[in-house]
């Protein structure tokens, strides 16, 4: 507990020290295998986190705007605003197109609970986000990759599908359960208070240890070509720019305070870890995809990090 404690505490550090060590590591030994680590580290990154989910907030009235609007956001806006970038950075560079558009249509992640909690947002607004944007992503993304990219790349849609199974449903079935066998045997107020805040800590702690694998696999590409770094930066820096700006004045034009913090975390963050355990296992030649990823989880923590401590100022106090 005390080091899954200090990587939640130390996040910023921690990740910078998995991917230092990543690095290290992938450069100077025989790393392939990792590759199978991807899935079963997923879902424990996924497991974790959903266990906690108010699963009796669905039976409360949704709020069908809010929910309309994110979801708007996430499966029309934003993956068009992710392809046009990729278009306009990557126009020779089909896996890192295909890696920004996989970040643009894979939205929210258990860490939007997290976020939304820390600002004091809708939390049952922000658990609806999750749920069915996990469940419309897993739908859409074989889809949309196809009318993309489907020129340019062969996509496996039955492998995509089935490692959404692996990774979302399974562990949002196991999750379930495991709930209520909890609540069963120890009453609703232990796990709340006792229990429930435990479980994070264990996909916070899942996020580095999958970053320091995906290093690993792509270090020496990193390594040989440095440059590289630069040139996935930048787009990555406008892609969420433009998300950050477009979510901000949605929020604030649409909603009250609660609702709109919500929204932009169930916009703003993206299903990193889903994105990244597709590409390493559904497309074995898009190596260059999972490193534009990697990054992404660096740039998504800093920035959801400063969002929330400028909440207060984006929006006014209720």
């Amino acid at each position: 507990m005390k080091l899954l404690k200090f990587v939640k505490n130390h996040l910023i550090g921690t990740i910078f020290v998995s991917i230092t060590l990543g690095i290290i590591v992938g450069y100077n030994f025989e790393v392939d295998w990792f590759k199978s680590l991807i899935l079963p580290l997923t879902f424990m990154l996924v497991y974790p986190m959903l266990v906690t989910l108010d699963f009796n907030s669905f039976k409360q009235k949704a709020n069908y705007k809010l929910q309309a609007t994110t979801q708007i956001l996430n499966f029309i806006i934003f993956p068009l605003i992710a392809y046009g970038i990729g278009y306009i950075f990557f126009k020779d560079q089909t896996y890192l197109r295909l890696g920004l558009l996989l970040i643009g249509l894979l939205p929210t992640s258990g860490m939007t609970i997290s976020w939304t909690v820390m600002a004091k947002g809708n939390i049952n607004e922000a658990i609806r986000m999750v749920i069915f944007g996990l469940l419309l992503g897993a739908f859409l993304s074989p889809f949309y990759i196809t009318f993309f990219l489907g020129a340019e790349v062969d996509v496996p849609v039955k492998d995509i599908m089935i490692q959404i199974l692996i990774i979302i449903f399974i562990p949002l079935i196991a999750a379930f359960f495991t709930q209520k066998t909890i609540i069963n045997k120890y009453g609703m107020e232990t796990f709340k208070k006792k229990i429930k805040p435990v479980f994070p800590l264990f996909s916070t702690f899942f996020v580095v240890i999958i970053l320091f694998v995906a290093m690993s696999l792509k270090a020496e590409l990193l390594v040989n070509n440095p440059s590289i770094l630069f040139d996935i930066i930048v787009p990555l820096i406008v892609f969420y720019a433009i998300m950050l700006i477009i979510s901000v004045l949605t929020a604030r034009l649409l909603f009250n305070r609660a609702d709109g913090i919500a929204m932009v975390n169930g916009t703003l963050i993206r299903n990193l870890s889903l994105a990244l355990a597709i590409i390493l296992s559904t497309f074995p030649d898009a190596g260059i995809a999972a490193l534009l990823i990697a990054i992404s989880y660096v740039l998504q923590v800093q920035i959801a990090a400063w969002n929330v401590k400028v909440t207060k100022y984006l929006f006014k106090a209720a």
